[in-house]
């Protein structure tokens, strides 16, 4: 199929890191199934983060209105926990106590990750910051989230990250952040059985994010040009995926009312397509899983 049918009507979901990337696709497509989305990030009209990029939380909150959801944008920074607390405190006020899907998607690491450059000589600020955007951020939110989806008994957690596996990612910094979440969602999974939540670590493919499109020169009109630019990795850009991809991957996730066999598993935008059947936005179905092993890569 190649959109999610509206079975998310009713639903209340927050996409936390909601800004760019997957956490807007995912909320975009949220929002496609009917969900009322609740999009939280640093960045605010006039009012950008640190990484000084146009995109924002309102942005993202429009895109889900219009794709048929609710779209909710409120600034948050999710590493502050009073300022998670006072999210959740709006959300139970707002949605008398409902919260059925938490998106954990905070990175922020994109200008403090130095690649090829072993741990000890990498900047340990920067490296340890790092680690506050992601494993505090998903933490913090998870551990303010929780209570409400096992009050109901009901509800799944979802930490979208970089891979299924623990394998070294070339950098020490980038490869905790990004495999700690899919041991917190094992983790979880195990704390939030017995209340019938689900928590499942997602990763996409090789995303074609707003940044990524800026990196290879193109736009997402034009992002086939991208593999005659001559740029690192551009010879594997025909298999990307935008952050629909990902996004219809969760959603169909939150949709599927067995979805608690699931549970503390590390699960990918390519392999839950094999399972649910959906398509990206223009129709195709990229598999980096297959692609990868085709070609030796890790």
């Amino acid at each position: 199929m190649n959109s999610i049918i509206k079975d998310l009507t009713g639903k209340v979901a927050l996409v936390a890191g909601a800004t760019r990337g997957a956490g807007r696709g995912i909320a975009a497509m949220l929002g496609e199934a009917g969900a009322t989305v609740y999009c939280t990030g640093r960045s605010v009209r006039g009012q950008p983060s640190d990484l000084n990029r146009s995109e924002t939380i309102e942005d993202t909150a429009e895109l889900v209105t219009a794709h048929g959801g609710q779209g909710i944008a409120i600034q948050v920074d999710h590493t502050d926990e009073q300022q998670v607390k006072y999210l959740m405190k709006r959300i139970t006020d707002e949605q008398n106590g409902q919260l059925d899907i938490l998106v954990n998607d905070i990175w922020g690491g994109e200008k403090l990750t130095e690649w090829e450059t072993p741990f000890w000589q990498h900047s340990l600020a920067n490296g340890l910051l790092i680690q506050d955007r992601v494993l505090k951020t998903h933490l913090i939110t998870s551990h303010y989230a929780a209570p409400l989806m096992v009050a109901r008994r009901s509800g799944i957690i979802i930490e979208v990250t970089d891979g299924i596996d623990y394998a070294y990612r070339g950098s020490l910094y980038y490869s905790l952040a990004k495999i700690a979440p899919i041991h917190m969602a094992a983790a979880m999974a195990a704390d939030l059985r017995p209340y019938n939540v689900a928590a499942v670590s997602v990763t996409p493919g090789f995303l074609r994010s707003e940044e990524m499109l800026d990196y290879f020169g193109v736009t997402e009109e034009h992002w086939q040009d991208a593999m005659r630019s001559g740029k690192l990795h551009a010879e594997h850009f025909s298999e990307s995926e935008t952050p629909y991809f990902v996004g219809r991957a969760i959603a169909s996730l939150a949709a599927d009312p067995y979805v608690i066999a699931k549970s503390g598993q590390a699960l990918s935008s390519w392999g839950l397509s094999d399972d649910y059947g959906f398509t990206d936005r223009d129709g195709r179905k990229p598999h980096w899983g297959n692609y990868a092993a085709a070609h030796g890569l890790g």
